[in-house]
């Protein structure tokens, strides 16, 4: 079983390492710019990377649920490879915005459509699944032929 998820395993452990180093990110700026805790108001230097961090914690959920339902129920490679498109177009956003909040727009379109493409294969990873268990229909052999 192991073989059939290590792919999304791996993705899975480098988002939280990206989480991570953006969480890492806020804690110096709050450090730099002498904002402490629970204060999340400052220059805008500091309120860009805050928002960057909390933006990408916000989708990071939704990211993690579509990369496994796509994994498991469509194909392990495509998803994890849109998985590492998706992370590597967050930390596109988060250094973009940390620069302007201008520069994060072509990353959260970038991430925004891996997510769509997420939420497409695994809609039809889903419903292969349930016609061809329920209903006795495989769509792709019937695709095949």
């Amino acid at each position: 079983m192991l073989d059939q998820i290590h792919l999304l395993a791996a993705v899975t452990v480098l988002g939280v390492l990206e989480q991570a180093y953006f969480f890492l990110q806020v804690i110096y700026a709050r450090r730099m710019f002498g904002i402490s805790p629970p204060k999340t108001s400052g220059p805008p230097e500091f309120q860009r990377i805050f928002r960057a961090q909390v933006n990408s914690s916000e989708y990071f959920p939704i990211f993690l649920a579509l990369l496994w339902q796509a994994g498991l129920f469509f194909h392990q490679g495509l998803a994890a490879t849109l998985g590492l498109i998706y992370l590597y177009a967050r930390y596109c956003y988060f250094v973009g915005y940390r620069a302007s909040s201008s520069d994060r727009l072509l990353p959260i379109y970038m991430s925004s459509g891996v997510l769509w493409i997420l939420i497409v294969s695994s809609s039809l990873g889903i419903l292969h699944f349930f016609l061809s268990r329920y209903v006795g229909l495989n769509v792709f052999q019937i695709l095949r032929v």
